[in-house]
């Protein structure tokens, strides 16, 4: 008999995470990707009081030029977070303290920035990406950031290792050095993991999770983007459960269009996947990677008020 992934989630619960909550049913979890966001109703499982939404963006989100305009442009908003890029972030450490000083905003994490891939077949390659994502964490170390973000493989980077159990034992390696490091410098490594059209490897937020729980260690995380969750998971409360106590970094976007949440209607609908941060107790941030359709000063407020509503209703 052939099991049918969704149908087999209609009966189930997701991972161990959601086992520990008491069973928590995933009963309506199976639908369309667009409609995925609304998928869970009312859990019963008690929300823990820590969990906070605090708001990040990355640095093109604000509508303004300098860095301090747009901090200030930030705060007018109460945006709390900040998400630089990790390309040439040891160079602008001083310049981000400076522009933050006195400022009711923190580093969040570190987009990315590295070069070469931990999977390549070239030692070499791997090893350039090994020593740029150390001098990226020692920057976010300074910088007090919650870590910086990793994609282990993008598609079109070949020749890559095989998609094996010998690769992912070497993955564990690899992050298990890495996360010395992450730690070394009071930060951590996230694992993002991505939809099939830009990686072919590491695509669920359990996945990801599944790979911190066998490496073990304080300084290795992984993160959920509700963009890439919309194409990959049948439901965000389940896989953000399935994350558990890994869970270091969330990113937002609309859900057609990867634009600003709101900017693709009714699809843009974050509630269950809330309800499962406020059920962890996360209290990180939710930090905005997407593009814009309208005017950035009409809709990036607009969309911060939707997400403090959906806060509020999850």
């Amino acid at each position: 008999m052939t099991i049918n992934r969704r149908n087999f989630l209609k009966t189930s619960v997701a991972g161990a995470a959601v086992a520990s909550l008491g069973g928590t049913a995933l009963s309506a979890c199976a639908q369309k990707p667009a409609e995925q966001s609304a998928c869970c109703g009312n859990t019963g499982v008690p929300y823990d009081n820590k969990a906070e939404l605090k708001i990040s963006f990355q640095e093109g989100i604000a509508p303004s030029e300098s860095l301090n305009e747009k901090f200030d442009y930030m705060e007018k908003l109460g945006v709390v977070g900040f998400e630089p890029g990790g390309g040439g972030l040891a160079g602008r450490v001083e310049e981000i303290k400076q522009a933050l000083s006195g400022r009711n905003i923190k580093v969040s994490a570190i987009c990315a920035g590295f070069q070469g891939f931990i999977l390549s077949t070239d030692p070499a390659v791997r090893q350039q990406c090994m020593d740029t994502m150390k001098e990226i964490l020692a920057a976010a170390g300074e910088l007090e950031s919650t870590g910086v973000i990793i994609v282990p493989g993008f598609n079109g980077q070949v020749p890559a290792l095989p998609h094996t159990q010998e690769t992912r034992d070497f993955l564990c390696e690899q992050f298990t050095e890495m996360g010395n490091f992450a730690q070394e410098h009071g930060t951590t490594a996230i694992f993002e993991p991505l939809n099939r059209k830009e990686a072919f490897y590491l695509r669920q937020v359990s996945d990801a999770a599944s790979i911190c729980r066998d490496i073990n260690h304080p300084g290795v995380r992984c993160m959920g983007d509700f963009w890439h969750m919309t194409w990959e998971e049948s439901c965000d409360m389940g896989a953000f459960l399935s994350a558990g106590e890994y869970l270091q970094h969330v990113h937002i976007a609309s859900r057609k269009r990867r634009s600003m949440p709101g900017e693709d209607g009714e699809a843009d609908n974050y509630v269950a996947g809330f309800k499962a941060l406020k059920i962890l107790g996360y209290d990180k941030y939710v930090s905005f990677e997407c593009g814009c359709q309208g005017e950035r000063n009409v809709v990036v407020p607009a969309a911060i008020e939707l997400l403090r509503k959906q806060w509020e209703e999850a």
